[in-house]
Formats: structure tokens, C-alpha cells, sequence
């Protein structure tokens, strides 16, 4: 009990502490942060238009190539199959000719898919570098607009708890493709702001096919 008593004691006084402490000393003026999540800016229905743009270019670009891969597998599951069927009724030289040909279209597949997905990486990202510059540029010059002194991105950092209040992600979204549209192409142009200063977006890099 003696134990419980000076417990119950030093929270007392812990708070009687603190109270003056809070009475003597001016409380600091909080500064003005705000939370936005990098990761809604490829939404399909909401996210910034030029990425969304940019990313149906390079898949329509690419469908014919997914396509093609597509039905070669299909081709070397029907041969693996009938392979499978015949083995045991032809004779074995038939059958090692079907081995070599499955083989054969089996390695042309991997090589082509791993050509594409070079391809597709390359192109993404000379696609999307120049708009995550040009997104992070806006995004700097709207946190300065709106008097924000920290900006955290919630695609990047772990955050317990934010209030709604704080996230900017729709807003900036909205003024984004407002004063930035799709039919533009964002300009190359250096950071005006230090590297220090300036925040960096995620937009999605694709990585298919």
C-alpha cells in the first residue's frame, strides 16, 4: 500500500510541476503541418490525370507485345499437353522432337517477356520522371501558398494517427489537374527550391508486362 501511496505522490507532483511550468512558460506556436499520400496520384478515378495519361500511352503501347506473349504460352500449354497425352503411344523420336520444339518456344518466351519488361520499365520511367519532378515542384509551390511548414508523405512514412483535417491529398490532387492539364506535357525545367526543401511524389511505376 506504502508502494501505491508514493506513486499516487509523485504523479501529484509531477502535475503540479508541469502545471507551473506551463503557467510560467508561453506554450510554442505549433507549426502548421499537413499529410498527403503520394500513392492516390495513380488512382484509376481520382489521382492526377498526367500520370493516368501516361500510364494507358505506355500500356496501349505494350498491349500488342502482352498479347503476342499470351498466346504463345497458350501454344506451349496445348504442346505440353499433348505431349503428355502422346508420350506414352508414338515412339521416342517423335516424342524428343516435341521435347525440343516445347523447349525451344519455352526459352523464346522467357527471352521476349524479359525484352519487355526492359522495355516497359525504360519507357515508364522516361515517362514518369519528368512528371514526378514536375509534381513535386507543384507540390512545394502549393505547401508554400498555404502557409504549410512541414509536409509529410503517408505513402513514405509510417503515421499512427493524423486528423482528416491535415490531409491535403484531395485538395492538391484537384489543383494539380486544375492548373496542370493532361493534354500538356509537363515541362523538363530544373527545381526551383533546394533539395532540402523539396518533397518527392511517388506516382506509380508500372511493372509490367
Amino acid at each position: 500500500m506504502k508502494v501505491f501511496l508514493i506513486a499516487i505522490a509523485a504523479v501529484a507532483f509531477a502535475a503540479v510541476t508541469i502545471l507551473a511550468q506551463t503557467q510560467t512558460r508561453p506554450a510554442a506556436t505549433p507549426a502548421n503541418i499537413a499529410v498527403i499520400d503520394s500513392s492516390a496520384f495513380s488512382d484509376e478515378k481520382n489521382g492526377i490525370a498526367r500520370v493516368m495519361a501516361a500510364m494507358q500511352q505506355i500500356e496501349a503501347k505494350f498491349t500488342p507485345l502482352r498479347a503476342e506473349l499470351r498466346v504463345m504460352r497458350e501454344r506451349l500449354n496445348t504442346m505440353k499437353a499433348d505431349l503428355q497425352k502422346k508420350r506414352a503411344i508414338q515412339d521416342a523420336a517423335t516424342t524428343a522432337k516435341q521435347v525440343e520444339d516445347a523447349n525451344r518456344l519455352e526459352i523464346e518466351i522467357k527471352r521476349k517477356a524479359e525484352d519487355a519488361q526492359t522495355s516497359y520499365q525504360r519507357e515508364s520511367m522516361a515517362a514518369i520522371d519528368p512528371l514526378q519532378q514536375d509534381i513535386g515542384n507543384a507540390l512545394t509551390a502549393y505547401a508554400q501558398s498555404k502557409g504549410i511548414s512541414l509536409l509529410i508523405d503517408a505513402n513514405r512514412v509510417p503515421i499512427i494517427y493524423a486528423a482528416s483535417s491535415l490531409d491535403i491529398t484531395k485538395d492538391f490532387i484537384a489543383d494539380y489537374n486544375r492548373t496542370h492539364p493532361a493534354t500538356v506535357a509537363p515541362a523538363p525545367a530544373r527545381p526551383t527550391t533546394s533539395p532540402a526543401a523539396r518533397p518527392t511524389t511517388s506516382p506509380a511505376r508500372p511493372t509490367r508486362p
